[in-house]
């Protein structure tokens, strides 16, 4: 799958969920979204973008933060 459209995907997800003041709490439902929704192939692919050199680019703050938590996971 193409990264740049996980990334839109992650975003968008990202987007709906940034209405929660406690960011925290939004991190924790965009991350669960991905768990339920995603393919782990896709899964395993945005995990692999942000453990490289990108570091995440192009996730906006929120869906970086749910990234990490993913990353935390394996």
């Amino acid at each position: 799958m193409n990264i740049e459209k996980l990334i839109k995907m992650a975003n968008d997800i990202a987007d709906f969920f940034n209405a929660e003041s406690d960011k925290e709490i939004a991190a924790e439902g965009v991350k669960k979204h991905i768990l339920r929704s995603w393919d782990p192939r896709m899964r395993s692919e945005i995990i692999k973008y942000f453990q490289s050199k990108s570091n995440g680019d192009g996730l906006n703050s929120l869906a970086l933060q749910a990234v990490r938590k993913l990353t935390e996971m394996i």
